[in-house]
């Protein structure tokens, strides 16, 4: 079972191949969604300062009578955090807020901050004195592991070549529809372990004709077809929901992807319109100059 399957990180430290997702999902509705997620078998519980609920995933935590050291928990520093300052606050702010003894995986959320996303500056010296932190914290023993989300292959190599740990994950977008192939095996390549987030396109690729075709012929949902896909790549996917037996059915990925069907699916017509998540900047959205989200024609960049 999958839920029971890990992976090794490049520091020996195991993580569940499969891990659970908690963006946009806050208040009472997160702790009861993280209780029943842990109930459900996930051991793998994904946060950040960012999504305003810590304090709730700690919560869901402590109180899911499932032992602490049996609970594998990641979070996020701020993107805007790019000095080393900040970047310590931030880590005594989660654990704080998590109000547990220490966090397993800790990572950047973003090269750039959000209202600069993907935009010139690659922030190269405000990563390093945010990666600087991390390392602090990790050689204290306050995170058991450090990585990074969203950055490129040119991010990763500023890190592993000015530092003095290398990143130990990766979490970016991926998924059918938009599989960034040379990212993944740049990532590879550097020992990196790639952690897919929205492995479902925030249920964009529930129209996609491609996906809905082979999940169809193999019998199964289309997001359990998207999440067997990512692991199919070896890559581990974080999917969220508040809804306990969509946690399961997420977690129901014990088949295979006959190599011809994930040909189709890697080639799949990318999406360009994620609805109501284009506004934020991981699916195409601007921040403007007062943090506030405005729209924009997405371009999946491979």
């Amino acid at each position: 079972m999958v839920l029971n399957e890990t992976y090794t990180l490049a520091n020996g430290i195991e993580i569940p191949k499969l891990g659970f997702g908690t963006w946009m999902i806050e208040g009472d509705a997160c702790v009861q969604a993280v209780k029943d997620a842990i109930e459900v078998g996930y051991r793998h519980i994904d946060t950040a300062e960012g999504y305003g609920n810590e304090r709730e995933v700690g919560k869901g935590i402590r109180e899911s009578g499932v032992p602490r050291e049996q609970i594998f928990l990641t979070t996020k520093l701020e993107a805007a955090y790019k000095t080393y300052e900040e970047a310590k606050a931030g880590i005594e702010k989660s654990l704080a807020d998590l109000d547990l003894d220490y966090i397993d995986l800790m990572i950047i959320h973003s090269p750039q901050p959000w209202d600069h996303f993907r935009e010139g500056d690659r922030y190269f010296e405000g990563n390093l004195a945010a990666w600087r932190a991390l390392e602090e914290a990790y050689e204290a023993g306050k995170v058991r592991a450090i990585g990074v989300s969203n950055f490129e292959a040119e991010d990763l190599d500023n890190l592993i070549e000015n530092g003095t740990v290398k990143p130990m994950v990766n979490q970016i977008l991926c998924h059918i529809s938009n599989t960034p192939a040379h990212l993944i095996a740049a990532c590879k390549e550097r020992g990196v372990l790639v952690e897919a987030y929205s492995p479902v396109a925030h249920g964009a690729v529930m129209n996609n004709p491609e996906a809905k075709a082979v999940a169809d012929r193999l019998g199964v949902s289309i997001p359990r077809l998207c999440i067997r896909y990512c692991l199919e790549l070896g890559l581990l996917p974080l999917p969220k929901t508040a809804n306990p037996a969509h946690m399961a059915d997420n977690a129901d990925v014990d088949f295979a992807i006959p190599a011809e069907d994930m040909e189709v699916l890697k080639a799949a017509k990318p999406i360009t319109n994620y609805g109501d998540g284009a506004i934020f900047p991981v699916y195409g959205g601007k921040m403007d100059d007062k943090g506030n989200l405005t729209a924009r024609d997405f371009v999946a960049r491979a």
